[in-house]
């Protein structure tokens, strides 16, 4: 486990390195409690799409389990339509539909031993990381209201290592 103690103080590291030559750093003291609460539920939700992802790809098939969380992209649109009050235009509809028929053919070709095996927990576990990594963004979009975005993000990247 060396390399991921080495990959994630790089990660932590660096956003508070970006943080500190934006200048942000110094409003810290400044960010507003609702602000927190949502930069470290996003925080939270990153770990937890992570934890389900790595399951998902430990059980299941790289080829469909990829798509499945990708499709994270429709989820958080539809997301930020329905809580954020963003528009949802004709083009951007068609754009959904494609990425979810898109992603719905890439895992129904022919089932390989992988994931055969593992029956469908793959897909809970994918589908986990994908609502997980849509609310990451929803709920770092709420928190990082009124805050510098380098500072969000060192804070969350914080909340996700720990």
């Amino acid at each position: 486990m060396p390399g991921v103690t080495i990959s994630n103080s790089s990660v932590i590291f660096f956003a508070w390195a970006m943080a500190g030559i934006s200048g942000s750093i110094g409003t810290i003291g400044s960010i507003e409690p609702r602000s927190w609460l949502f930069l470290v539920l996003s925080g939270l939700a990153t770990g937890a799409s992570w934890i389900c992802y790595f399951k998902a790809l430990g059980i299941g098939d790289v080829n469909k389990v990829v798509p499945v969380d990708k499709s994270s992209t429709v989820l958080t649109i539809l997301l930020a339509v329905v809580f954020l009050h963003e528009s949802l235009s004709l083009a951007k509809g068609a754009g959904i539909v494609c990425i979810a028929a898109g992603t719905y053919l890439m895992i129904e070709k022919k089932q390989s031993t992988g994931a055969a095996k593992a029956g469908g927990s793959w897909l809970l576990y994918t589908a986990g990381s994908a609502v997980f990594a849509s609310l990451t963004s929803i709920l770092g979009k709420i928190g990082i209201t009124g805050v510098e975005s380098n500072l969000g993000t060192a804070i969350r990247t914080g909340v996700v290592l720990i």
